[in-house]
């Protein structure tokens, strides 16, 4: 794969690809491509794939699920792709229900680009773009995009997970599957959200970058379920 070494994304596709095969929904599912790091998803998964401009996945597979209901529709996006440029078509498409998934991983960095500074990049964090660190009263605050979607009434399934150890692996495969079976039984937008590491953005070791994750990344970004059934958990 292109991902760098120890990159959450190439775990994270496999277990949509298993999901997917071990439902029987390959030759019924389209995948929405974003701009960043997962720009060439397209050729990791066999099924049918489109790329959307940067930040419109939600917009463009509302307009395929609409198009053809009968299909499973997923966008595969970053947190700069979706938690910046494409903030509004996240916000809308939930809000309105859309029956599609959304998987979304946050590294809490520019990961294609050069590393810099995104809107969940952590507080002291350093970044090509903010190197002494986030300052809060200047940059403003990391966004918690998944909390503030979980809010929406449209959203049914809202989850964080992670992708750094086996068990939580499967814990994100349990969650990935919960999403697509959602969308079966014609509920509203599910959100997967993938806490990741970026060891090259970071500049850290592969095994640095996780411990670092653990300690930094999810005391602000807890994993576990925040909406199941369309109602909130926590």
């Amino acid at each position: 794969m292109h991902y760098c070494p120890g990159c959450g994304h190439g775990t994270t596709h496999r277990l949509v690809a298993e999901v997917i095969d071990e439902m029987g929904i390959q030759d019924k599912t389209i995948g929405i491509a974003p701009v960043g790091c997962a720009v060439l998803a397209y050729n990791y998964f066999d099924v049918d794939m489109q790329e959307a401009a940067h930040g419109r996945a939600p917009a463009l597979a509302t307009a395929v699920k609409r198009l053809m209901p009968e299909k499973f529709v997923f966008t595969y996006q970053g947190d700069g792709d979706l938690a910046a440029i494409g903030t509004a078509e996240t916000v809308h498409a939930i809000n309105r229900g859309e029956k599609f998934v959304i998987i979304f991983i946050n590294n809490g960095i520019y990961g294609m680009t050069g590393g810099q500074m995104a809107p969940t990049t952590l507080e002291g964090m350093p970044t090509s773009t903010s190197p002494y660190g986030r300052e809060l009263d200047l940059m403003g605050n990391p966004l918690k995009i998944t909390e503030l979607v979980a809010n929406l009434p449209g959203a049914y399934f809202v989850t964080r997970q992670s992708v750094h150890t086996p068990a939580n692996v499967r814990k994100a495969k349990k969650a990935i599957k919960q999403a697509f079976e959602n969308q079966a039984k014609g509920h509203g937008t599910s959100f997967v959200e993938i806490v990741s590491n970026c060891n090259s953005g970071w500049k850290l070791t592969p095994i640095k970058a996780n411990e670092w994750m653990e300690q930094n990344m999810f005391p602000f970004y807890p994993l576990g379920d925040i909406k199941v059934d369309g109602k909130l958990v926590k």
